[in-house]
């Protein structure tokens, strides 16, 4: 498992699981000190739910804390593919549960149309942002920044201004909105959270050489601002 970014390996997800809370605490803590709020983005899927369960335990002054999401399926808040309704059950709960949360679903019909007021409500959340985890799909993309999606270009030009934009998943719920790479860079700190060997072969690939749109999260681990850095755990 090689890729330009450091890798970290964890006997187990519970090992790395705890970890990432630690740090991620510590990182949010120091936010706090240092400029009196701290801003934490985060994805859905499978591979956060223990680091959600541990984080929100942690104690450290919550209310300072803004919780946003790095991208999200365009269903209903309530819907259990929602993101927000993880992001909600999960990880704003016990000391997390006093945490600023900024969604991104709105009543727009489409994620384009509701891209840029999205992208509005990261005006309360502090940039660059102190810590984004972001996880890695088997197809290599990150966030919903998804091979072959019509948008996908646009949303890795690094040139462009920091926003939202319109995705589209091959898998159903297709229609997606994400935060564009300028934005998931604007960061003091990224890691990519993978778990299984399935996982390993595609960051390997991910670390060979070849165009970023083929898989969108070499755009990330080829990064050389904020540090970043992919943990992984069998």
């Amino acid at each position: 498992m090689n890729s330009e970014a450091p890798v970290q390996r964890f006997a187990d997800s519970e090992t790395l699981s705890q970890e990432l809370a630690r740090q991620t605490a510590a990182a949010l803590t120091a936010a706090i000190g240092a400029r009196g709020l701290a801003s934490l983005v985060v994805s859905g899927g499978r591979s956060p739910v223990r680091l959600f369960e541990i984080l929100r335990t942690q104690p450290l002054d919550w209310s300072r804390v803004c919780i946003a999401l790095a991208d999200e399926r365009w269903v209903p808040p309530q819907d259990a593919a929602s993101n927000e309704r993880l992001v909600r059950d999960v990880l704003l709960q016990d000391h997390a549960a006093a945490a600023r949360f900024h969604g991104l679903k709105n009543g727009a019909p489409t994620p384009d149309l509701g891209a840029v007021s999205a992208w509005e409500t990261f005006a309360r959340v502090p940039r660059p942002f102190d810590t984004v985890i972001l996880g890695m799909g088997d197809d290599g993309h990150t966030a919903s920044l998804f091979p072959g999606s019509p948008n996908l270009p646009r949303a890795l030009n690094r040139s462009a201004a920091a926003g939202c934009v319109g995705m589209w998943s091959p898998l159903p719920p297709q229609p997606r909105l994400s935060l564009n790479l300028s934005a998931l860079l604007d960061s003091r700190r990224i890691v990519v959270l993978i778990t299984g060997e399935a996982k390993s072969r595609t960051l390997a690939a991910a670390a060979a050489p070849g165009p970023v749109e083929d898989m969108p999260v070499r755009a990330v681990l080829r990064h050389s601002g904020a540090p970043v850095d992919v943990m992984w755990s069998p």
